[in-house]
């Protein structure tokens, strides 16, 4: 016969293993490790698409990081934003990128106007920026948990819907916005090939 003691000892024991068995906080599953190390491999990355003094490198860098940001939303199962992340931002604003800085004649090699005096300010503001949208999505966001087994929250009919309803301004504007910088880089590049 059990002893008090081995029986309360027993009810711990079977408490701790089915705490253990259910999904919390302390027992991450194989997909949200994935996602934390690839979002510290963007996080990493985009660190070295502002430090380098390689426009080139720095281009590269943020390949890395728009990439590492597709596989996240592959986790999320939003498959669709994943493909636009790749198709629009992989595709095409990298692509315009490295267009603009072949157009403007941009070093190759490490350049010294890369950077400047104001380092310590910059890394201020963006440390302050940081705080604030860490401070605001997690107050957002604090009671929230996202279910991957099921689909549907990144489908191709809400994500249209958000974005055809609420967010077709911005998203012209910004089609505007990279219209705006590659002819801006034609006519920089046309007027010193003009000064010649």
């Amino acid at each position: 016969m059990p002893t008090p003691g081995a029986a309360a000892g027993s009810a711990g024991h079977s408490l701790a293993v089915s705490a253990l068995a259910a999904h919390g906080f302390l027992s991450p599953t194989g997909v949200e490790i994935v996602f934390v190390l690839v979002g510290l491999a963007v996080l990493g990355a985009a660190l070295l698409t502002v430090t380098t003094r390689q426009l080139v490198h720095a281009a590269l860098w943020l390949v890395v990081a728009l990439g590492g940001l597709a596989v996240e939303y592959l986790l999320l199962t939003a498959e669709f934003v994943a493909w636009v992340q790749v198709l629009i931002y992989l595709g095409s604003v990298v692509v315009l990128v490295l267009f603009g800085l072949m157009l403007t004649k941009a070093p190759i090699g490490a350049s010294p106007d890369a950077d400047s005096g104001n380092r310590w300010v910059a890394l201020a503001v963006a440390a302050a920026t940081a705080a604030t949208l860490v401070t605001l999505v997690v107050d957002g966001f604090r009671s929230t948990w996202i279910d991957l087994s099921t689909t549907g929250g990144g489908s191709t009919s809400a994500n249209g819907e958000t974005l055809f309803r609420y967010w077709v301004l911005p998203f012209e504007a910004l089609s505007v916005l990279l219209l705006a910088a590659l002819v801006g880089a034609v006519v920089l590049s046309r007027r010193r090939s003009g000064e010649r």
